[in-house]
């Protein structure tokens, strides 16, 4: 299937009376998409900010107790693209709500299992149902919402996850203080419940697709545009998870009187700015916006790189961080909906599990490189990196999006 060829993402008949026959932003089914974004990625890092009370409840090490949290990634990481391609002819709102249900239930076990071996199943199973919600969701936001607002609409849908992304271990580490992680946990299964109400309320539902407009999964990745998207995701990803995961030895190298939770505290404000920016000017500057992202990204890796001379500029340059990655995933989503047409849904499972494995290959490569040549280097390493994803977005991602906006 050539670009040219694949179907136009809203193709879905709405149903009568739905919010995407306005030329409003559907804010209340937006908002209950981005409380499952929230829901599902608290979900996956809670055990972080719950590590100690975890391992004792469990009378296991907390290195036993960290597993919680890469069974999740595995679940997701593994199920992603098969679970989605085989739901393709499921009406989209069931799907949606039977995946939120996986969460009440797996969330539920977690909060009252004492055994060890089922809360890491129930934990693999939560990876599954995110792999799905993953996949929806953006998909999910832009077909409920006029053509034009797409952009933005993915941005409100995904802005749950960036707030769990800054605020979901300290606010975890709270909750287990003061109802204990069990409690935690079944508050997110509270919340997957309350979601299920509000998504009956206010979700349009949508058909899936009929078996005979299902192209192979080889066939949307040979769609143009698509690869390249996916490799931009993967290198940047990659590049952005080596700094977040070894960011307390890297401060600790450079600039030892630099508080690495104060820099995340940073990176989580400039994200917020970024994704607001983003989301306000995604469907008009599409293609300045990703460029910029990975130049402005660059630009925080190359102070970073001089910061040991310079501690003071650490600060500003992990809120470029920040800026750069806030609106990276809206960007990257609203860029592979254009591309994907109406099998988005499969395309997203493909970015799902291409930002897992970056995540995945970003922590091994940063061990290698921290054990060997040491975490100065990680700078450097990343300008590389992101020196592949501005020739990919140069060359392969804005070249498509310029073609096909003449094209129109």
């Amino acid at each position: 299937m050539t670009r040219s060829q694949a179907p136009a993402i809203r193709t879905d008949d709405p149903p009568a009376g739905s919010s995407c026959q306005t030329d409003k932003l559907p804010l209340a089914g937006l908002l209950t998409l981005a409380g499952a974004a929230f829901m599902t990625l608290m979900t996956e890092i809670m055990p972080a900010g719950l590590l100690s009370s975890m391992a004792k409840g469990l009378s296991i090490s907390e290195s036993l107790t960290g597993q919680f949290i890469t069974a999740f990634a595995c679940g997701a990481l593994i199920a992603a693209i098969p679970v989605t391609a085989l739901t393709q002819g499921v009406r989209r709102r069931p799907l949606m709500l039977a995946a939120i249900a996986g969460f009440a239930v797996v969330n539920l076990i977690t909060a009252l299992s004492t055994n060890y071996v089922i809360s890491l199943m129930a934990r693999f199973a939560a990876g599954v149902f995110g792999g799905v919600v993953w996949s929806l969701l953006a998909g999910y936001a832009v077909r409920m919402t006029p053509t034009h607002l797409g952009g933005r609409a993915i941005a409100i849908s995904g802005a749950g996850a960036a707030v769990a992304l800054v605020l979901g271990v300290p606010a975890s580490t709270l909750l287990g203080r003061i109802i204990g992680w069990q409690g935690a946990f079944g508050i997110m299964s509270a919340t997957a419940v309350l979601l299920i109400v509000c998504g009956l309320a206010v979700l349009p539902d949508f058909p899936g697709q009929k078996k005979g407009e299902r192209p192979s999964l080889v066939t949307i990745v040979l769609t143009a545009g698509i690869g390249p998207a996916l490799l931009v995701v993967f290198t940047f990803v990659a590049a952005h998870s080596i700094l977040y995961v070894y960011i307390e030895p890297f401060l600790g190298s450079v600039a030892p009187s630099r508080d690495a939770g104060t820099a995340l505290l940073i990176f989580g404000l400039g994200s917020f700015v970024s994704l607001w920016f983003v989301g306000v000017t995604v469907d008009r500057w599409l293609r300045p916006l990703i460029a910029a992202s990975v130049v402005i990204f660059a630009f925080a890796a190359l102070l970073l790189g001089i910061c040991s001379a310079m501690p003071a500029i650490i600060y500003p340059a992990v809120f470029a961080w920040g800026l750069a990655f806030g609106g990276f995933a809206t960007l990257t989503q609203t860029i592979l909906a254009r591309f994907a047409g109406n099998t988005v849904d499969v395309a997203l499972s493909m970015n799902t599990t291409v930002w897992n494995c970056a995540v995945a290959a970003a922590g091994a490569a940063g061990g290698i490189l921290l054990d060997g040549i040491g975490p100065t280097s990680f700078p450097w390493v990343i300008i590389a990196m992101l020196a592949v994803s501005f020739g990919v977005v140069v060359l392969g991602v804005n070249k498509v999006l310029a073609r096909d906006a003449c094209s129109n």
